[in-house]
């Protein structure tokens, strides 16, 4: 069942899930509360919970089933980074930005400390300069179309490169660029979305991070089966949760770039007529 982003919605949802007889519960996080208020449901008729895809912090899951957040965060750092080099600015002090995801999503933590970790070192170094930095609420675009405006003005339009969240975020950087006039610079994103794989494809967007969703559907499916049989979990490793440690099944995520981009069709992700339609047909290949 989908709640559509409806937290009561979903409450009930499980509900209704536990009053037909599920022991299991695979549940992406809308908002901690209610998620914790599920989780407990199901403690109470003896079931288990998975936390899919968004960790619940401070809950209950037996275990985390996720794509690497950490790497996602690398990943779209390292993107930055080398379309720097390639245009000289790095190693010359360039001015990084950061539009984070929602601050209120766990995830958006965890993408940051990749960011962080890969970032910092050259922050330290003066390799590159550390730009104004912000979380984008609701990771909503327009949102982050504002707040980006806001760091043009605030560094007179001295920025060399930025660490977009999402291609959502991504593609409201490219949209500022493009309405003040401005060349494109190095720029990450995530979800390789039919958009930011076309900002790419057509020198707009340095590179977007790709999460194979079947896996990370499988890896749950596989952990609600083992569960029900009372067995532990899958699992490649932990993460911290509110003090203690939760059982996780990381799964790896990979770089998307103008070199290539058509691994998505071949992986039926996205379909070449969705990418090369119209003004972007001339840039595929």
């Amino acid at each position: 069942v989908n709640a559509l982003n409806d937290p009561q919605k979903q409450l009930s949802q499980a509900e209704q899930c536990i009053s037909s007889g599920s022991k299991v519960g695979i549940i992406t996080s809308i908002d901690t509360g209610t998620s914790i208020a599920i989780q407990k449901k199901f403690t109470a008729v003896g079931g288990k919970t998975i936390d899919y895809d968004r960790q619940i912090v401070g809950g209950t899951g037996s275990v985390y089933v996720s794509f690497d957040g950490n790497l996602v965060g690398r990943l779209q750092a390292r993107g930055v980074i080398a379309g720097m080099k390639a245009k000289g600015t790095y190693n010359r002090s360039g001015v990084v930005a950061q539009l984070w995801g929602g601050p209120t999503d766990a995830n958006a933590f965890w993408f940051k400390s990749g960011n962080d970790d890969t970032l910092n070192p050259l922050f330290r170094t003066r390799k590159i300069s550390k730009g104004p930095a912000r979380f984008v609420p609701e990771w909503d675009s327009k949102n982050a179309q504002t707040i980006f405006e806001q760091m043009l003005v605030q560094t007179n339009n001295d920025i060399d490169g930025v660490v977009g969240a999402n291609d959502n975020i991504a593609g409201a950087v490219v949209a500022t660029l493009k309405a003040k006039g401005l060349d494109p610079i190095p720029l990450s994103g995530q979800d390789a979305t039919v958009q930011g794989v076309q900002n790419i494809i057509s020198g707009w967007q340095t590179n977007t991070v790709y999460k194979y969703v079947p896996d990370e559907a499988n890896a749950a499916a596989a952990a609600a089966v083992a569960l029900f049989k009372g067995r532990k979990p899958p699992s490649n490793g932990t993460r911290p949760n509110k003090g203690k440690k939760q059982l996780a099944f990381l799964i790896p995520v990979t770089s998307i770039t103008k070199a290539n981009y058509t691994r998505l069709f071949r992986d039926g992700f996205l379909k070449r007529s969705q990418v090369c339609s119209g003004q972007f047909k001339k840039f595929c290949n």
